[in-house]
């Protein structure tokens, strides 16, 4: 998407993330709510902010899990077919796809009619995972970190905790408690991180501010809570679509799962970037 991007030959173009895109539009309504319900008008000058004067957009992995923000997402979707934005975006998902959940399902089939009738839907699976292939040393693509089990810490480089490096880190109007915090690195437990009541603003804040995040005490996600594998993936989103380093100290986090299980098939984009991380050269201490 990136490269498609800049061989565009308009000054008029944008291009936002699906995470990133939520956060600023939060904050665009927030803002402009000026603590009065968000009504419709307020989400309208947030999404104006956003689209500027762009005629072209480019919307990077589009999905919807969460009703508020499908909601959201049919609201943009108007905006743009009003203001006649081309609007080019990649899913994980086929149309019908996005708001998976039964409950709540109903509610996007507006937008799913609205996608069906006026884009044109072009299917680019294969049955090639490229990140999963060899590559030569040095064509690493973009470097996603590293997966260690736990006597690994040393060889890796990385330095040994220490607990007097233990404390709170601010994220998006939070702190959130780490194992450390480096000038080159987050050190976080999987169960503060992911366990605990975080949100994907509080990732894009830490990616905005420290260079590599590491995640400890990682297990098998069969063993994690629901939202904790839901958490996890957003951070693998966040962090690939960044290109921030992320590297996980533990057990596989994919060890155990069926291929065949929906908990797979919703983690398979999860599963692919995982399968770029690598363990870093000795000496390459941080």
């Amino acid at each position: 998407m990136n490269t498609f991007l800049e061989g565009l030959p308009t000054p008029r173009k944008r291009r936002l993330h699906f995470h990133s895109f939520f956060r600023r539009l939060h904050e665009g309504v927030a803002h402009h709510a000026e603590g009065r319900n968000a009504d419709g008008s307020a989400v309208d000058r947030a999404v104006d902010e956003l689209l500027g004067d762009c005629r072209i957009l480019v919307f990077d992995e589009f999905h919807a899990h969460d009703a508020g923000d499908a909601m959201l997402v049919a609201r943009l979707f108007r905006s743009l077919l009003d203001r006649r934005i081309t609007l080019v975006t990649t899913s994980n998902y086929p149309p019908a796809g996005p708001m998976p959940d039964p409950l709540y399902h109903h509610l996007f089939e507006p937008t799913i009619r609205l996608i069906e009738e006026r884009m044109d839907v072009l299917d680019v699976s294969g049955p090639v995972d490229l990140r999963r292939q060899p590559r030569p040393d040095g064509a690493h693509g973009f470097a996603l970190g590293a997966r260690l089990s736990p006597g690994d810490v040393d060889a890796a480089g990385l330095t040994p905790l220490q607990p007097e490096e233990a404390g709170r880190v601010p994220a998006h109007h939070r702190e959130l408690s780490a194992r450390a915090a480096r000038t080159d690195l987050v050190w976080f437990g999987f169960e503060e991180l992911c366990e605990g009541l975080t949100a994907v603003a509080d990732y894009l804040a830490l990616v905005d501010r420290f260079p590599a995040i590491l995640l400890d005490g990682v297990p098998p996600l069969t063993e994690a809570s629901p939202d904790a594998r839901r958490r996890f993936a957003n951070l693998v989103d966040v962090c690939c679509d960044r290109d921030v380093p992320l590297t996980l100290i533990g057990a596989d986090p994919l060890a155990g799962l069926p291929a065949d299980s929906t908990l797979m098939r919703d983690l398979d984009r999860t599963a692919s970037r995982l399968a770029l991380l690598r363990q870093p050269a000795p000496g390459a201490a941080r």
